[in-house]
């Protein structure tokens, strides 16, 4: 009796993916013992070491120090050990391989188990996958156990060989000038977007990586920071790198608290307003005031505000340095609640849309939720002509320079959580300390670690007392060094 059509497909389904296993083991078993035997792979071993140096390069930016990571087909465990977790787990199916990567990095986990069908019962804040779905049988089943393993925050971050180089792989094997490999799944980057949608991620940022493999001074360095991110010729990148999250879920926990921080300086005649229009969100709203250096009595005005109001909880701090930046960083630094959240006490952005960017956090449609002045018309005096030109400038290329749209950067009004913020303060020298707005330093920062940053666009309104305290030219100069400092540590590295 013959069995049914679909066991039979399903018979041999399984069969062939057994069989596609089996010839990949021992392809990485024979190139495992070969490392272990001659401390090199084969003649091609000088491109090998150059490209993994570059890759190694990227993810060390990618992934701050002291996380726990993740990699599935993590081989010889170099790529891991080199973004220095605190926890780091290797996943490999060659067994000689699990035993080379324990010998070489003690320190790490290293498992034993296939891509498609393994499961450690914990979750990673980064899961690498690097040159693994070009051999994976059935990618959508691989970048599903990545999501079992991953928590709200994980960052996925995956590199595969570009589909322009497989006619050129191809030729360079038949010609003996490459190691000739298995069959490979050859995915454009829109092939691998939609992959990781079906299986729970979306996007957040992507490049194409790579230029030059073979170790040459000054030529590597220029086509792997430089030419390798320009029109047209980042078309000719070896490896698309792409970083995605997991698709935000409803909300389950019980809503946080949330801090709003309010820089104030010579802003008196606002005081009593902020207090009246500032609204009730989430699990409750703490106000925190951080005066800098005013001229007028906007420091005593604050005080008798909370005097008049005790069950407002609002708090007071005087700041020590200048800047706004620096009067944000104390503020954040007093608040108590999960989200912060910055007003300026010129009340040019209506307290009353704050709801609004709580929600689009809340909702996980955004990490990083920043305000965008640009987009609805603007009362008559809010902006002046010029102003308004640089901003738009300064959108364009500064969504070009972080890959992913911002379409305002000094829009005063920033949501973040008190958890993201942090890992942006431990990590603030990699940008230094050139930015007194304080918004580049947290826009760089979710930039450089991936957060979903969206932009919400608001009604900017005309100011009703003071005078801005933003100086056109000698301030713009300084956006000129902020799109110089972005091409410095986040564009070219």
């Amino acid at each position: 009796m013959f069995p049914t059509p679909v066991s039979y497909n399903r018979s041999t389904a399984r069969s062939k993916a057994a069989s596609y296993t089996r010839e990949r083991i021992a392809y990485w078993q024979a190139y495992a013992e070969s490392l272990r035997a001659n401390g090199r792979a084969s003649r091609f071993d000088a491109l090998r070491r150059g490209y993994h140096h570059r890759i190694g390069e990227i993810y060390r930016f990618l992934i701050p120090p002291g996380s726990r990571v993740l990699e599935i087909g993590s081989g010889e465990g170099g790529l891991l050990n080199a973004v220095e977790p605190e926890y780091g787990v290797g996943i490999d199916f060659a067994p000689a391989m699990i035993d080379l990567a324990r010998a070489r990095h003690p320190h790490l986990r290293f498992v034993e188990a296939d891509a498609h069908s393994f499961d450690l019962d914990e979750p990673f804040d980064y899961i690498i996958l690097s040159d693994l779905v070009n051999d994976a049988w059935n990618v959508q089943d691989v970048l599903e156990r990545a999501c079992a393993h991953a928590h709200p925050g994980t960052r996925i971050i995956l590199n595969s060989y570009s589909r322009l180089w497989e006619a050129p792989r191809r030729v360079a094997e038949w010609l003996g000038l490459a190691r000739k490999q298995p069959l490979q799944n050859w995915l454009t980057a829109e092939d691998l977007i939609n992959l990781l949608y079906l299986a729970g991620f979306e996007r957040i940022r992507q490049s194409s990586e790579v230029l030059w493999p073979l170790p040459t001074p000054v030529i590597d360095p220029i086509a792997n920071r430089f030419l390798v991110k320009l029109w047209p010729i980042r078309h000719l990148g070896i490896t698309n790198l792409i970083v995605a999250r997991p698709l935000p879920e409803p909300p389950r926990e019980a809503e946080p608290i949330v801090s709003v921080i309010v820089p104030a300086r010579n802003e008196a005649g606002n005081v009593p307003a902020i207090f009246d229009r500032v609204p009730h969100m989430g699990g409750g709203t703490e106000l925190i005031f951080v005066e800098g250096h005013s001229t007028d009595d906007t420091y005593q005005t604050i005080e008798r505000e909370i005097r008049a109001r005790p069950a407002s909880g609002a708090r007071l701090y005087r700041q020590t340095g200048k800047g706004k930046g620096d009067a944000v960083r104390l503020g954040f630094a007093e608040a108590t609640g999960e989200v912060l959240m910055i007003l300026d006490a010129d009340l040019t952005v209506p307290p009353e849309d704050l709801p609004r960017f709580y929600e689009a956090w809340r909702s996980g449609r955004g990490e990083f939720v920043n305000g965008v002045r640009l987009v609805y018309p603007m009362e008559g005096g809010a902006m002046r002509f010029f102003n308004f030109l640089g901003n738009k400038f300064f959108s364009l290329a500064f969504t070009w320079l972080l890959g992913q749209s911002i379409k305002d950067t000094l829009c005063g009004t920033k949501v973040l959580s008190r958890e993201r913020y942090q890992t942006i303060a431990r990590n603030r020298a990699y940008f230094g300390e050139l930015d007194p707005f304080g918004d580049f330093d947290l826009i760089f920062g979710a930039a450089h670690y991936n957060l979903k940053i969206v932009d919400l666009p608001i009604r900017y309104g005309e100011r009703t007392y003071g005078d801005t305290n933003i100086q056109r030219w000698s301030h713009g100069w300084l956006l000129l060094r902020m799109v110089a400092l972005a091409m410095r540590r986040l564009k070219f590295v």
